[in-house]
């Protein structure tokens, strides 16, 4: 009977590592500028490329949420939407503050279909690193 109790044991020891593995990494992406959009999208990307079940977030504000605005183009030329559409498709979420819209009085018409309007961008980051338990990355 000990032993029965020790397996068991040890069967429920390894369902729990087991299950702990497989749970999807959670990760806030913070852009506040818009000249490392391009970088962040293709790390996006990567990142996704090695670890297909991440669950990404992107919050954006201040001069961070440019290229996410319609018709918004890189320092190449090449416009976002088709990048962002492309990410979206995978699973990724764009967040927009709503503080940045009011201040510089941007219509949420101006955004790309994919982003979704936070009250505050530096409170969702905060929000989903301390309820929702997301790591923070800062490209």
């Amino acid at each position: 009977m000990k032993l029965l109790r020790y397996f068991v044991a040890v069967l429920f020891a390894l369902f729990a590592v087991t299950g702990m593995a497989a749970t999807p990494i959670k990760v806030v992406y913070h852009i506040n500028n818009s000249d490392a959009a391009t970088g962040a999208l293709n790390n996006i990307r990567n990142h996704l490329n090695a670890s297909p079940g991440a669950k990404i977030v992107v919050v954006t504000h201040g001069p961070g949420i440019d290229f996410l605005l319609d018709g918004a183009k890189n320092a190449n030329g090449n416009p976002y939407d088709i990048p962002v559409q492309e990410l979206a498709d995978r699973g990724v979420e764009f967040r927009v503050c709503k503080n940045t819209l009011d201040a510089r009085k941007l219509d949420k018409s101006k955004l790309l279909p994919e982003a979704k309007i936070v009250p505050s961008g530096v409170a969702e980051v905060a929000r989903l690193q301390a309820e929702e338990g997301f790591v923070y990355l800062k490209p």
